[in-house]
């Protein structure tokens, strides 16, 4: 499916599909974005960039690719572990650890390009993955400057539920890893189409129809990109908090760029208020949540730009 994007590509710029290993020995496939004509005997500063959660890296990650490479930098996107095109048995796992840790393989991989200058590599996580990215850099002093857009902290999901509600999650949980063994395979139980389909379907929350109305129609359908996880990979998440150490990224820079609109804000609001300097909140006016996932008119790749270069 590697030839399935959902943007296209700027004629200035090149892209190359790469496979490289993170520390598990997962082998992480990725797309690397090179503007056309560098010269090749320079060094150029590098990013890394993650998906929305559950998201691919033909998505998203290459739109924002796709604008800062000829903006000067290499970029590199990469499907997670266990999910798109990347190794990992069985298919769509989640794990804050591993995804945490395909940020800094990533960084592996960037630091050792003749081409990149090890010393300015910065990460960029969208959505979900924006806790990832800054997990990673909690403990990858490589990653020299950290930017999130929309995002997510999925490992807050246990508290935004009163305890009874999490008890009878973890109680429906233990029980279906009963029946993942018996059975030999996790469940899982994709939320979009296998193709994408022309509306937004009746009765879904406010939030479900928002992502729908990018995952689900033509807009940001992919086929490795149906959303959802294994239903025991909710598990570690009540057990791994991705922001615990979020303070020891100073004195690294941390840029969190929301939509004024975006029903996720609270979660930059939150990871902005226990980080510490230098920090900065940058809010992008009339924009909802998927608007910073594909909007080229809207995500702030100025913003972007200016603090990955000043900063790396």
């Amino acid at each position: 499916m590697s030839e399935y994007y959902t943007f296209e590509l700027s004629h200035n710029v090149t892209r190359t599909s790469v496979s490289y290993k993170n520390r598990y020995g997962i082998t992480l496939a990725g797309d690397l974005y090179i503007a056309k004509g560098i010269d090749a005997e320079k060094q150029y500063p590098a990013l890394v960039i993650g998906a929305p959660y559950g998201g691919v890296k033909e998505q998203g990650p290459g739109v924002y690719a796709n604008q800062l490479a000829q903006r000067g930098f290499v970029v590199l996107t990469f499907d997670a572990s266990y999910n798109g095109e990347s190794g990992g048995e069985p298919r769509h796992i989640s794990s804050p650890e591993i995804f945490s840790e395909d940020f800094s393989a990533g960084v592996d991989f960037l630091g050792t390009r003749p081409f990149v200058d090890r010393n300015k590599i910065g990460a960029l996580g969208i959505c979900g993955s924006g806790g990832f990215a800054l997990s990673a850099a909690a403990m990858d002093v490589r990653i020299k400057a950290i930017a999130t857009s929309v995002m997510y902290d999925i490992s807050a999901m246990r508290n935004l539920f009163p305890p009874e509600a999490m008890d009878a999650q973890m109680q429906q949980l233990a029980e279906q890893r009963w029946n993942d063994f018996d059975k030999g395979y996790p469940a899982y139980v994709p939320t979009f189409p296998e193709s994408p389909v022309d509306a937004v379907p009746e009765g879904l929350d406010a939030n479900s129809a928002e992502f729908f109305s990018y995952y689900g129609l033509s807009r940001g359908h992919h086929p490795n990109a149906r959303g959802g996880f294994t239903l025991t990979s909710n598990l570690p998440f009540m057990n791994y908090q991705l922001l615990n150490h979020i303070a020891t990224i100073s004195p690294r820079p941390i840029l969190f760029v929301m939509g004024e609109n975006a029903h996720s804000r609270f979660f930059s609001e939150n990871a902005y208020a226990a980080a510490v300097e230098p920090k900065e909140l940058y809010i992008v006016p009339d924009a909802i949540h998927i608007d910073l996932y594909d909007d080229v008119n809207k995500i702030p790749f100025d913003k972007f730009e200016g603090f990955f270069k000043n900063n790396m």
